[in-house]
């Protein structure tokens, strides 16, 4: 009677750990969404190529007082601010500056500019989604 007893308490407690491995395994996995959206950076919905596409995340890291050339991609580009701002200036319509943790979808086919703000280097997580081997980002061409 008690061995079963003990088997009983044992049982119970074994149960009651799994039911904590059960809850660890829960909480350990927190997510925080940190955008959603349907349109660009310049208001346009967001689409994509038909067909094959590539996936390619890069880290960008952008020294205080950096300006990139005015320039545009052809395809659907997102970036995450890990650290710094970043101002971005459309050809054709305002500006808008990201900080970090912000979350920036890309204008497509529309020129725009990236600099830095502050004292501070910007550090970007990019991913570009484009068909295999293409180029995802066109320097605008000097003009005379």
């Amino acid at each position: 009677m008690m061995r079963a007893a003990l088997c009983a308490i044992a049982g119970a407690a074994a149960l009651s750990v799994g039911a904590s491995v059960a809850e660890e395994r829960a909480s350990a996995e927190i997510v925080t969404e940190i955008a959603r959206a349907t349109k660009t950076a310049a208001g346009r919905p967001i689409t994509l190529p038909q067909g094959p596409l590539e996936v390619v995340a890069s880290i960008y890291t952008l020294a205080p007082g950096a300006r990139l050339p005015e320039h545009k991609h052809p395809f659907q580009r997102y970036a995450y601010v890990l650290q710094g701002e970043l101002m971005v200036q459309q050809a054709d319509s305002g500006s808008r500056v990201y900080r970090a943790g912000e979350f920036v979808i890309e204008s497509v086919d529309r020129w725009h500019f990236g600099a830095t703000v502050g004292d501070v280097p910007v550090k970007l997580l990019v991913i570009d989604q484009s068909p295999p081997g293409v180029e995802t980002t066109v320097n605008r061409p000097s003009q005379p």
